[in-house]
């Protein structure tokens, strides 16, 4: 077996080791060079988990999909604009469908290549390349480093644009000085990795940051979304949202994204609730639109294309945020009749936020109200003569009111009550 220069071999795991040697093996048959790159290189460098495998061929990398599925099996889908595919061994019908499972049993194989822009803010021309061309395409110089897979150059390190230096270094830094113009996304990029690693923006790199503000607007909807997104779904976000803020980036996505301070002094003081949070993403965009009227929501889902779960979130959030007060002085019925239904992951960031009794009700509802439930079902009423109707409905709530506020407190008191209601 050949020298792993890099001792990269660590970093990944045997099954996708041994697929990332097969399509490496047959690339370089082709006499096209297979190479690890950007978030993979620079993530192990640094020691970190690896989550990032993009394969890039020096050639056609659809060709070599069809390849690999001739003379290994499987399946493989081409995204021939881009001259991508991703290679499913085990016949996998979608590489969605693997990831949700937890299996990443497929390789994507990217073909090296040159980008070109056509105006600020637009998406790439693309065209084949070489490795080199494809490095100078990239965000930033650590994402920007390449480790060779085939044969006896395994582990080899290209690293034509000094991102290893940065990475000792801790610094994030540009390739050129269109880059941002080029494509803004790398604004918030350059904070999250910045922020992510605990690095500096290199200080030529932070000093293109103001002239190229005004193309954030260009961006379209999905992917200024998208980049806030990944933010969201960091581990600690906060520091990224602070920085977009006092560089002003945040603020040229739209003038209803709140940057004052009672919202920034929000977003510091929440820690997420792991242990209850179905969604962290929709969690943290609750926690900062909260403070905002429901017309600015409906404003921003506009410009950034919020799903249909997204804007159901912020609205909620929105509502019972600015409903606390009363909110404080519900009985436990009144606080389900006022949040049955409504997004769980909303009311957790409305009440980290909140304080005295609406935290307290927030809490209990979440934790022990929105599930309790009398022994009685509409058979139990229908057993006892009340035929099927809203009648049936009413009677249940209240008994279920009755069990919130303490009316009754035992399986008996509830029957006793039933057959009083029944009369």
């Amino acid at each position: 077996m050949p020298p792993d220069r890099l001792g990269i071999s660590r970093f990944i795991p045997t099954s996708r080791l041994s697929l990332l040697r097969q399509v490496a093996d047959l690339s370089a048959g082709f006499g096209s060079p297979a190479y690890l790159v950007g978030g993979f290189v620079r993530d192990a460098l640094l020691g970190k988990p690896i989550n990032d495998f993009d394969l890039v061929i020096e050639g056609d990398a659809t060709k070599l999909g069809r390849a690999l599925v001739q003379k290994h099996g499987g399946r493989v889908t081409v995204h021939a604009p881009f001259k991508t595919a991703t290679w499913f061994p085990s016949h996998r019908p979608e590489r969605s469908e693997a990831r949700s499972k937890g299996e990443d049993d497929f390789i994507d194989l990217i073909s090296a290549r040159s980008e070109t822009y056509e105006h600020p803010a637009a998406l790439p021309t693309v065209k084949l390349g070489s490795l080199a061309d494809d490095l100078r395409r990239r965000d930033f110089t650590i994402n920007a480093m390449a480790v060779r897979l085939d044969g006896d150059h395994f582990g080899e390190l290209a690293d034509p644009l000094g991102g290893r230096i940065d990475l000792e270094r801790g610094l994030v830094r540009v390739l050129h000085l269109n880059s941002f113009v080029d494509d803004p996304t790398r604004l918030f990029r350059a904070v999250r990795y910045a922020a992510r690693y605990d690095f500096q923006l290199e200080s030529s790199t932070e000093a293109l940051i103001p002239a190229a503000l005004k193309y954030v607007d260009k961006l379209s909807p999905e992917r200024l979304r998208h980049e806030l997104d990944l933010i969201f779904e960091e581990e600690d976000s906060v520091p990224m949202l602070e920085k977009l803020w006092t560089l002003g980036i945040i603020q040229q996505v739209h003038p209803a994204l709140p940057s004052d301070e009672a919202t920034r002094a929000r977003v510091r003081g929440v820690v997420l609730v792991l242990t209850a949070v179905e969604n962290p993403v929709h969690f943290r965009w609750a926690v900062w639109l909260m403070g905002l009227m429901p017309k600015e929501i409906r404003a921003l889902s506009k410009r950034l294309h919020f799903s249909a779960e997204l804007l159901r979130a912020a609205s909620a959030a929105s509502s019972v945020f600015a409903e606390l007060k009363s909110i404080a002085k519900l009985r436990p019925s009144g606080c389900v009749r006022r949040l049955n239904g409504l997004p769980e992951d909303a009311l957790w960031a409305v009440s980290v936020c909140a304080e005295g009794e609406a935290r307290s009700n927030l809490e209990m509802y979440l934790k022990k109200w929105k599930s309790m439930k009398p022994y009685a079902t509409g058979e139990t009423l229908f057993e006892m003569g009340v035929p099927f109707g809203p009648r049936v409905g009413e009677i249940l709530w209240r008994l279920r009111a009755a069990w919130l506020d303490g009316e009754v407190t035992s399986e008996e008191g509830e029957r006793k009550l039933m057959e009083k209601l029944i009369e």
